[in-house]
């Protein structure tokens, strides 16, 4: 059993990084230490029993044979158990499971008790005595000074939203209403109600000549629109007079639709956003569904493609519940609110036209942030509601601000504004008020280069809390110690750990020490443990716990990956910062390695380099890896005699902004030139034949594959391309604008990064592998790229459709089938 994990580090990058780190408690003293080689043992649940020959139908069956690990983990509110899910076997159905923590066995929690323990995603009153939150669509609250839960609604209407009032009321949203209910007696009372539609009038003015004159001729029509308005003006009277009455609603126009509303703690204020309805997709958007239940050809409705996408712009509106009036808020207090931030791009592409290219300042569409892994949203109250703030971005990308609201001047005032002339990121946006505090927010930001916490006082100073060559995830404000909790790649870019940083002394201090990948975390209810999910290279996630006030180990707390799994000799892959020949950062690379591989052989090793997806996603790490059937796929290679590589090229996640935004504008540029890197680096450094080399990705992973087998001929044998993106301007525009911008903006940036307009430098074997029912990467895009080779008359690609098959492979027979071909084509081509 291969069992050591070896990280091999650039000194002088390893170095500038801890010595670039924030201001060190005693924590962090062991990180500024000469940079030395990790080693990870593998999990204590490893045995080197025989398992067999290792087959790629092993590999692809149901994945249930690896590990069902659990996840959305928590603790009880008592802090003497966790809960988590785990998927039943052979089965889509997770089931949750309660495990008390002087046990060692975690048990079922019963269907018919699971409202009692739904309260992960809940929210406390101010005194933490109540926990509020909804199971099913309907609203609990438990008192945690009785240990009683009580329920509060029972209907078919889904309660969202939930909140603590300042006088003790919960608030909740149904639909497009927010109402507050009295935990002890029960009493619910409505408390706004958003109407998307125009106030009506009950006497309307005439419209034409002809109605004119009948209101004027009759009397009969004169006294029915009397009446009207006399019923009408008593209910308005009743309603300003009588507090036992539902509120009006605020009627918000004609042909709008809510994208966000957020109620004040107070109780006193909304804020709402509008835009005008937007269709996801246009009457062309279909996608031919042949293997249907009903036996016929089926249209499905997919998403729209980012070149027919149309500006969106969101109307901020800032609501007055006692005197019902509404405000809507501009935007040109913002600063850049106007700029022409394309202009270089817009001259670039109207000169290669022959046009001038002339730049007006011009309002700029503004909608609220839409970040990729957010739960609360864009708009945060502090805790009394006295204040609010507004993350805003610009619908071209390239700016973000984070604005609070003057509700007596009834404006937007800017209190941090991120530009960058690539784009703004869609993760690593959290923010939100200090807890405790009305006028001091923190946010996360990328200004410095990296992912790092700040705060910054309204209308006052900003302050850095962490700063270095490394990355914050998944920060959460804790009320109770007064810290934000965070993962981060502090001390190697491939290894996270839990850290936490004060918002007074800003001390960072490292809490855990596992030397793999800390993926989430809970904090125990008295604050003195974590749980947290933790993966290393041969483990998928697992729970563990640990013990915040003392520097005791962390405790396993389950073992669900399965003997089977573990019976096999899987492949560790060292971390290797290769050298990069266009940035001063190496390119970091898993290498596999066979187990009988011999420097010095005489016959030198084919070898196959993987190409993650996603773009920006991070895969050389010292976690269980993103792609577990690839990861599995890897050892079986080694085991047939191959080498492989698999690097986190620029545009990758976890190495900073400007890592992100090498790829802005030039898709498929950057990446190629970092294979290359790689395919050198591995004939200087390995034992491995240049010459014999094949590569192989799936989505974004698939369009590298195309680039590289195109513009760099000979590079790779063979390759195979695995549900491909071929023309960025058939793909989806939340994506695609941010790193292109648009089409109609900037052709030459579509044309450089999309691989159907280089297919003529196909010389290598290439085999295609679509799947036909995919909403993401369209098969149309595999047919249009198909149709390109035909025309170019080459030879030697080859295409395999799934016709059941979405994005993401379901059916262990689809991956075994893909796989299966993969390996035929590396075969065939490099040995």
């Amino acid at each position: 059993m291969k069992t050591k994990f070896a990280v091999s580090l650039l000194a002088a990058f390893v170095a500038a990084s801890c010595a670039a780190t924030a201001p060190s408690g005693p924590a962090q003293s062991a990180q500024a230490q000469a940079p030395q080689t990790l080693e990870l043992t593998a999990p204590e649940a490893a045995t080197d029993a025989a398992a067999g020959e290792l087959t790629i139908k092993q590999i692809m069956t149901d994945q249930d044979w690896v590990a069902r690990s659990p996840s959305s983990a928590y603790w009880l509110v008592n802090g003497n158990g966790i809960l988590y899910q785990q998927k039943r076997e052979n089965s889509v159905i997770s089931d949750w499971y309660h495990l008390p923590l002087n046990e060692t066995e975690a048990h079922q929690v019963p269907l018919a008790k699971l409202h009692q323990y739904a309260y992960n995603d809940g929210v406390y009153n101010a005194d933490r005595t109540l926990l509020a939150y909804t199971f099913e669509g309907n609203l609990f609250v438990r008192d945690l000074q009785q240990d009683k839960t009580m329920q509060l609604t029972r209907d078919e209407a889904r309660q969202t939203q939930l909140k603590f009032l300042n006088d003790g009321r919960i608030a909740y949203r149904e639909g497009n209403d927010f109402f507050a209910v009295d935990p002890q007696t029960g009493m619910t009372q409505q408390l706004v109600a958003l109407a998307t539609r125009n106030k009506p009038e009950a006497v309307s003015a005439p419209k034409d000549f002809i109605e004119r004159e009948q209101i004027e001729l009759i009397n009969f029509v004169q006294k029915e629109r009397r009446d009207r308005q006399d019923r009408a003006d008593y209910q308005d009277e009743l309603a300003q007079a009588n507090d036992s009455l539902a509120p009006q609603p605020f009627y918000l126009g004609d042909n709008k639709q809510i994208v966000a509303a957020s109620l004040s703690p107070a109780g006193d204020k909304m804020i709402v956003a509008i835009t005008s309805p937007q269709s996801w997709r246009d009457d062309g958007d279909i996608m031919p569904n042949y293997v249907a239940e009903s036996g016929r050809v089926e249209a499905e409705s997919v998403r729209r493609r980012v070149a027919d996408a149309k500006p969106v712009e969101h109307q901020l509106l800032m609501l007055d519940l006692n005197s019902g009036s509404q405000t809507q808020l501009t935007y040109n207090t913002l600063p850049g609110w106007n700029e022409d931030v394309l202009a270089e791009v817009k001259a670039e592409n109207y000169a290669a036209q022959g046009k001038t290219y002339t730049s007006e300042p011009s309002p700029r569409p503004i909608t609220l942030m839409q970040d990729w892994g957010w739960r609360d949203g864009a708009i945060r109250w502090s805790d009394q509601g006295e204040n609010a703030v507004v993350m805003l971005e610009a619908w071209d990308n390239k700016d973000r601000w984070i604005a609070s609201l003057d509700f007596a001047g009834k404006q937007l005032v800017n209190q941090h504004r991120l530009h960058d002339d690539a784009w703004i990121n869609y993760t690593h946006n959290e923010f939100g008020f200090v807890p405790g505090s009305s006028d001091t927010i923190w946010f996360q930001s990328e200004e410095d280069g990296y992912a790092h916490l700040y705060t910054k006082e309204l209308n006052g100073a900003q302050r850095q809390l962490t700063s270095g060559k490394f990355v914050t995830e998944n920060p959460v404000a804790d009320p109770v110690t007064q810290h934000l909790y965070f993962t981060a790649n502090v001390s190697h870019p491939g290894v996270y750990e839990l850290y936490r940083v004060g918002f007074e002394d800003a001390e960072l201090e490292q809490l855990t020490d596992m030397d793999g990948m800390v993926e989430s975390f809970d904090l125990s209810p008295d604050r003195q443990q974590v749980l947290f999910s933790y993966s290393s290279a041969l483990q998928p996630s697992e729970l563990y716990r640990k013990e915040l006030t003392s520097d005791t180990s962390a405790e396993r707390l389950t073992h669900t990956v399965t003997d089977a799994f573990m019976a096999y000799d899987w492949t560790v892959p060292e971390i290797v910062p290769v050298p990069s020949s266009h940035v001063d950062d190496p390119i970091y690379t898993r290498v596999y390695y066979p187990e009988d591989y011999d420097a010095n052989r005489a016959e030198k090793y084919p070898a196959v380099v993987f190409i993650h997806g996603a773009g920006y996603l991070q895969n050389a790490h010292a976690g269980w890896s993103n792609y577990q059937r690839e990861f599995m796929f890897h050892t079986f290679l080694n085991q047939q005699g191959y080498v492989v590589f698999d690097l986190d090229y620029r545009g990758s996640k976890g190495y900073g902004r400007d890592w992100r935004t090498a790829i802005y504008r030039q898709m498929g540029t950057p990446e190629v030139e970092d294979l290359v890197d790689v395919v050198a680096w591995a004939g200087a450094n390995t034992n491995v034949d240049t010459d014999r080399m094949g590569t192989y990705g799936g989505s974004y992973g698939g369009f590298l594959t195309f680039m590289a087998l195109f513009k760099e001929p000979g590079l790779f044998k063979a390759g195979s391309a695995l549900r491909p993106v071929s023309d960025w301007a058939h793909y989806n525009t939340g994506y695609t604008s941010n790193i292109l911008n648009l089409p109609e903006d900037d052709p030459i940036a579509y044309r450089r990064s999309s691989p159907i307009y280089f297919t003529e430098g196909l010389e290598d074997a290439l085999l295609i592998n679509s799947p036909m029912v995919d909403d993401n990467v369209f098969f149309q895009d595999s047919v249009r790229l198909v149709q390109r080779l035909i025309e170019h008359e080459k030879e030697d690609f080859e295409t395999a459709i799934f016709p059941v098959e979405p994005h993401g492979f379901r059916q262990p027979s689809s991956w075994l089938d893909e796989y299966r071909r993969i390996y035929k084509l590396f075969e065939e081509n490099l040995k």
